[in-house]
């Protein structure tokens, strides 16, 4: 078993030992190249991919006409490839070499019958395309904002001869994903131009159609790199890629670039081996080998720890269980591991009044379920029902308590032990502050009617929950995510300190169908908007802080009207960035530093704006410009800003 797993890391390890990010598959495919296209991305490919096993779907395949134009096929059509787009998800094809139908001063149109296009489960027309159509019956379509070349003879809706139409703007509702562009015939418009990108310079418009492509969801598993995760794709239906998590650079892929661990070097950005500490007197081979084996031994001793607990043979209810033993791979960066008791299933049923509804904290459906308790001793705990359905996922979830145990920060609630005498249910025992969780709090008056929670708790509740994740993602090696972030999983303590709980403890096989409700971007994105209305209720809100009515859909509890300006200012920006998690954070275009970034600045201001006052721990200012993050760096036990 050793050898296997040695010869399935082997390779994985060696991607992360290089110094610069490669253009090309380093996985034993030579660079493929025609015309101006020196090298092709993966997972597209000429004639060779299966050849060096690279080969992902026929779908995939282009060809080299005449060793200078790169062509693709989608169903009976062949497209002509101009451009790779550099996140990964577009390529840029070509207009029809049909007959121009009509000409401006700047632009030449095409009859919109002449691009014929077969959505696929691999393919679609991108919402990133500006249309410009020609000859239009009604001018309803028509936007002067859309950007790419204006004629100089036509009024400024382009009513007279052209109109731009971005397939993002869904205020029409006429077009579609799915859609092609025969749709425009139902205006009676003649003929179609394409462009991507909105700035009036015209060395940054690419003419041309962008097409989206993805992975079908059901065949994505195993595709993507160990340091990437799966993200929705718009244009496509049910279409998933692969993208780096943060703190890494590539493609994605395990059989293409992969991802590349990025750091700072002496103000610079370093990539590879030059992120990982340099040791002497022994050679990166010899050291590459012994991490493996310290890996193996893990995954080892984790498995007899289960086994021995499972039997109940040699370890007594009640006695502490050291998991620093079971210490994993030298990258990982926890702090010491801590002594983690073993409960029995009877004290902590009996801790809980046998798991009745009144002690239910949260239920976090197929995540399990958190209940409230005090042990027999007075110490309040709170403990997760977690629902195993084989003996695998039994032992993913130790291995999950076992990291989470090893993480230090003070806004997560600490692991004091877990029960696994109960069949394929095992319990895991967090402290619990006691404080009630931040949905109590949000859904309830305070002490004599009084508001629990003023804006200024709000704001840093907020700035905390968010620099944790911050902090899991892009301090920790390996990453740790939440996977089920909601509002239930957020304890407070007397001083209404955030201390998190409720992580995923095994997948069920469910991640990649359900990726984008697990995001913890998009997780964070609703909780910032709960914290704002006041409540669950929040389908409605983002459409009013779009149209710039924030004053609509702010708590009433928080008398918007009566706030100082600096407080609306402050709740304006929280709505923008909750509204900025849901729209790009389900698909990973807004990464969880970033929005932590914005929510500790703000916090700070505020802070200042009042003098002296300091938040809760957590928020004190120890401020430097050693940032790892470039812009935000967080430890443990501080949030830093710049």
């Amino acid at each position: 078993m050793i050898i296997v797993l040695l010869l399935l890391l082997l390779p994985f390890a060696e991607a992360n030992w290089t110094s610069s990010p490669v253009a090309v598959s380093s996985h034993g495919c030579p660079p493929e190249k025609c015309g101006s296209f020196d090298s092709i991305p993966y997972p597209f490919h000429l004639n060779n991919a299966s050849d060096c096993g690279q080969l992902l779907s026929d779908a995939f395949h282009l060809s080299c006409f005449n060793s200078t134009s790169l062509f693709l096929t989608i169903g009976s059509y062949r497209y002509q490839v101009l451009h790779f787009f550099p996140d990964g998800g577009g390529i840029l094809v070509d207009f029809p070499n049909d007959t121009v139908s009509y000409s401006s001063l700047c632009r030449r149109y095409y009859d919109l019958r002449s691009f014929r296009f077969q959505a696929n489960d691999y393919f679609g027309i991108s919402s990133d395309n500006v249309v410009g159509l020609y000859g239009c019956g009604d001018s309803s379509l028509c936007r002067s904002d859309c950007g790419g070349c204006h004629d100089s003879n036509t009024t400024t809706t382009f009513t007279s001869s052209g109109c731009c139409y971005p397939l993002s703007d869904d205020r029409s509702g006429l077009w579609h994903v799915g859609d092609g562009f025969s749709v425009f015939l139902e205006f009676g418009c003649k003929g179609f131009a394409s462009w991507v990108g909105s700035s009036s310079k015209s060395d940054d418009i690419k003419h041309g159609i962008k097409l989206e492509w993805a992975i079908p969801s059901n065949l994505i598993q195993g595709v993507c790199d160990l340091n990437a995760r799966t993200v929705n794709v718009s244009s496509v239906n049910l279409g998933m890629r692969c993208k780096c998590v943060d703190g890494f650079v590539g493609d994605g892929y395990a059989k293409g670039m992969g991802c590349l661990k990025s750091c700072l070097k002496d103000g610079e950005e370093a990539y590879g081996k030059a992120c990982y500490v340099k040791r002497h007197g022994r050679s990166s081979k010899l050291m590459l080998v012994a991490g493996i084996l310290a890996l193996c031994l893990s995954i080892a001793t984790l498995s007899a720890l289960f086994c021995l607990l499972k039997k109940q043979a040699m370890v007594k209810p009640g006695n502490d269980i050291d998991l620093d033993q079971t210490r994993s791979h030298s990258n990982i960066s926890f702090h010491k591991g801590r002594r983690t008791r073993m409960f029995t299933h009877s004290e902590l049923e009996e801790a809980t009044k046998g798991f009745s509804d009144d002690q239910k904290l949260v239920n976090m459906g197929d995540g399990g379920i958190i209940y409230s308790g005090v042990l027999t001793d007075g110490l309040e705990i709170a403990v997760h029902k977690v629902h195993c359905t084989t003996e695998t996922d039994l032992i993913q979830v130790l291995s999950r308590v076992k990291i989470l145990s090893e993480v230090s920060h003070m806004n997560m609630a600490r692991i004091l032990g877990c029960s696994i005498d109960s069949g394929y249910t095992p319990l895991v025992v967090y402290e619990y502050p006691g404080n009630g969780t931040l949905e109590q709090h949000l859904c309830q008056m305070g002490v004599d009617g009084k508001l629990g929670l003023d804006w200024h708790n709000r704001l840093t509740i907020a700035a905390q929950i968010s620099s944790v994740l911050a902090y899991l993602q892009a301090e920790i090696f390996p990453p740790v995510f939440h996977h089920g972030l909601q509002s239930g999983c957020i304890m407070l303590d007397r001083d209404l300190s955030v201390k998190l709980v409720g992580f995923e403890l095994f997948d069920g096989g469910s991640n990649v169908a359900t990726f984008s409700s697990k995001n913890d971007v998009y997780g964070l994105g609703l909780v910032l908007l709960e914290i704002i209305v006041g409540s669950k209720s929040v389908e409605l809100a983002v459409r009013k802080i779009r149209n710039g009515k924030v004053e609509e859909v702010v708590d009433p509890r928080l008398y918007y009207h009566e706030q100082p300006v600096y407080k609306k200012e402050q709740m304006g920006i929280m709505a923008d960035v909750a509204t900025r998690c849901l729209l790009f954070g389900g698909d990973g275009r807004l990464g969880v530093v970033d929005v932590a970034r914005e929510l500790v600045h703000v916090t700070k201001e505020s802070i200042d704006h009042v003098g002296s006052r300091r938040g809760p721990a957590g928020l004190e200012e120890t401020f430097s410009n050693s940032s790892l993050l470039q812009m935000i760096s967080l430890s443990p036990d501080s949030i830093y800003v710049p």
